[in-house]
């Protein structure tokens, strides 16, 4: 008779444990891959629909590439994101079509495509290369630009400090370069110009070496350059960190000088040297010369209102005098 072999429970468990665990270890690195998409980096499989030049009708290849050069670090809007760099193109068909009298080859592209693409509410990391009052100015990976508004920048913990004025004859650059001959960093160069400094510790914003995280809150696509603007604000997207009371305290500032004019400043100096905004500067002279203009308008109104009752008085005086004239009789 035959034997039949019977497996515990135990056993059959631990049998099925094994078969299933592969399953497991494919279901961890899909999810590594998942994480690797969210950052700023991506490598993408693109198809394109390409005019090759008749140049390149012996090569295809070689014109297909160099166009492909052309698209690296610009904005490609399909793409939504700076191509960096280019590989393993192939094409999905082996014949071209000529539309027409176009010597142009028409082809479809396959290629693998290395983009840089960040996203709102990504957090990333700069080198601050540039402070002013009103904004400052990062680079990302030494290459992309990107700006963090005044308003973005807690003005409870940081405040901005100017640096020395050129013309300075005690602490100005001249006067620094004779104390200390050897060359300033970049860093330095940058302090010359002013910093933005922690209220309560006097750090420089970014640190030793100037590197500062932030939030991307928007992103600016202009000649087929990108560059983002940022926030270190607890809340970035607060409503509270707008412009709109800025620009509601400039106008009015505008309009009071309008209305006042005697109380403006000496005119800013036309020179062509000068760092002065010329639209800026023309339309405070324009608000000026229609303010002179109202006050010289209500100065003539005023005084055609108070010589009016003196003009009807002397005419009164003149009908008076008129009809108390005594008549002279005609001698015949």
């Amino acid at each position: 008779m035959p034997h039949h072999t019977h497996e515990s429970p135990s056993k059959k468990r631990k049998t099925h444990d094994r078969a299933a665990s592969p399953p497991k270890k494919k279901s961890k690195k899909s999810s590594k891959t998942d994480t690797d998409s969210e950052g700023e980096f991506h490598v993408i499989n693109a198809s394109l629909r390409l005019s090759i030049p008749p140049i390149f009708a012996n090569n295809p290849r070689s014109g297909v590439e160099e166009m492909l050069d052309s698209m690296v670090m610009r904005y490609i809007p399909a793409f939504r994101g700076v191509v960096l760099s280019h590989s393993s193109l192939s094409f999905p068909n082996n014949q071209a079509t000529i539309n027409a009298d176009c010597p142009f080859l028409v082809c479809d592209t396959r290629f693998d495509a290395t983009i840089w693409s960040p996203k709102v509410g990504m957090k990333l990391a700069g080198r601050v290369n540039l402070c002013s009052p009103d904004h400052v100015s990062l680079l990302i990976h030494k290459t992309f630009n990107a700006s963090i508004p005044r308003h973005h920048i807690p003005e409870d913990d940081w405040e901005f400090q100017y640096g020395p004025a050129e013309n300075d004859p005690e602490f100005g650059p001249d006067a620094q370069a004779e104390e200390d001959s050897e060359e300033k960093s970049e860093h330095e160069e940058q302090d010359s110009a002013g910093k933005w400094v922690n209220r309560y510790t006097g750090q420089n914003l970014g640190g030793e070496h100037g590197d500062l995280e932030f939030t991307v809150i928007g992103l600016t696509v202009a000649n087929e350059m990108l560059s983002l603007q940022g926030s270190i604000q607890p809340n970035p997207f607060s409503p509270a960190h707008t412009v709109r009371m800025e620009i509601t305290r400039r106008t009015e500032e505008v309009e009071s000088e309008a209305d006042n004019p005697e109380n403006q400043l000496e005119e800013e100096s036309d020179d062509a040297s000068s760092d002065v905004d010329t639209f800026k500067l023309l339309g405070h002279k324009a608000a000026r010369a229609a303010a002179a203009d109202k006050q010289k308008r209500n100065l003539e109104e005023s005084q055609s209102q108070t010589e009016a009752p003196r003009k009807k008085k002397r005419k009164g005086q003149k009908e008076d005098e008129e009809v108390n004239k005594p008549k002279r009789k005609k001698n015949k």
